[in-house]
């Protein structure tokens, strides 16, 4: 299991978990975050953080959103049940699944390297196409009053 990162220029950070362990709010809080936000305003301490989170447990616990707010970073909104309004899951999900089809690895690390290698070879224009995909995909939701359109 690993949590990604990335933003409009592209990826930032993967975080994997060790020994076969699911994420949780503890791991979320205390290992994944810290590295993200540190990895995020290591050039600049200052700098304004957004985040966009689906609707995860770990992600909308209360000390999720208490560790967020200490340490200024803003959370992004996300519509229940909208797979389609998520970029892990329209864009660099099924972007990286696909090239790594097939594949067998000898442990779990080196999957998480093999997809790291993959993540770095997604290039700024394609980061770029997300982005405009998702903001479109945001404006159809509006548009639509939150009706889900994936098959539409």
């Amino acid at each position: 299991m690993i949590a990604c990162f990335f933003g409009y220029t592209g990826h930032v950070t993967t975080v994997a978990l060790e020994d076969r362990r699911t994420v949780n709010t503890d791991w979320y809080t205390t290992i994944c975050l810290p590295e993200v936000i540190n990895e995020l305003r290591r050039t600049n301490r200052n700098r304004r953080i957004i985040l966009h989170h689906d609707n995860a447990s770990c992600h909308t616990a209360r000390q999720t959103v208490d560790f967020l707010s200490s340490n200024n970073v803003e959370l992004m909104t996300h519509c229940p049940y909208s797979p389609d309004l998520s970029p892990n899951d329209f864009f660099l999900f099924p972007n990286i699944k696909n090239k790594m089809r097939g594949e067998r690895f000898e442990s779990p690390e080196a999957a998480v390297e093999t997809f790291r290698t993959l993540i770095s070879e997604v290039t700024a224009l394609e980061w770029k196409k997300c982005f405009e995909n998702w903001f479109e995909r945001m404006q159809k939701c509006i548009d639509l009053k939150g009706e889900y359109f994936e098959k539409q």
